[in-house]
């Protein structure tokens, strides 16, 4: 989580390329209870009430205005998504199976994200018309001025995917072995110890 944290540093890491989704999808896999929600939606807040007080003293961004509140709620949406998504899987789920549900997980973050930047357009971008292809140019091209927004959706698929397939390599590398010893069942030549008891003595 301190990693994380440091990660979120402006310019650690390219736009939109984060563990952030990695890390909402896995915690809903690996951690139990109440564990699963309040520690990585918790840490994302203080990550992200840092950056907004950077962005609004430092760059001047109008972060805490009406529109922008708006849209962070539905950030911690697309956070609480992938966090219930997590929990459609198992730890012990084939690697593929997470690393695709981490994937997936970046794809509907993404999609869910820029929907409402479109609908609630907290920066009053003139492109974002309230049509669809102002919906599909929100999707695809963004605003002048900025890199577009099929980059940050590379760098979202990329980062979810890269982050997802280390958290979970990890975690099944340090899994401790099952034992077996206590599960197998007598060999063909194995015999309990009183088979050659009589009957009478055998209970």
């Amino acid at each position: 989580m301190l990693v994380f944290a440091l990660s979120r540093i402006p310019g650690m890491l390219p736009e939109n390329f984060s563990a952030a989704y990695a890390l909402a999808f896995c915690a809903g896999v690996y951690l139990v209870g109440a564990m699963r929600w309040w520690v990585p939606l918790g840490v994302l807040l203080l990550t992200d009430l840092g950056l907004n007080l950077y962005y609004w003293l430092v760059l001047d961004v109008p972060v805490f205005h009406l529109p922008m509140l708006r849209y962070q709620v539905f950030v911690y949406a697309g956070y609480a998504l992938l966090i219930w998504m997590g929990r459609r899987f198992r730890p012990t789920s084939s690697f593929l199976s997470l690393l695709g549900g981490g994937i997936l997980g970046a794809l509907l973050f993404y999609l869910v994200t820029n929907t409402a930047a479109w609908l609630f357009n907290p920066f009053g971008n003139p492109e974002y018309t309230k049509d669809l292809f102002g919906w599909i140019r929100a999707l695809t091209l963004g605003t002048s001025g900025w890199p577009e927004t099929w980059q940050f959706f590379r760098n979202t698929l990329l980062g979810g995917g890269l982050f997802t397939g280390l958290f979970v390599g990890v975690m099944k590398l340090s899994a401790p072995a099952e034992s077996t010893d206590e599960c197998q069942a007598p060999g063909p030549e194995e015999e309990p110890e009183d088979a050659d008891a009589p009957e009478s003595a055998k209970v």
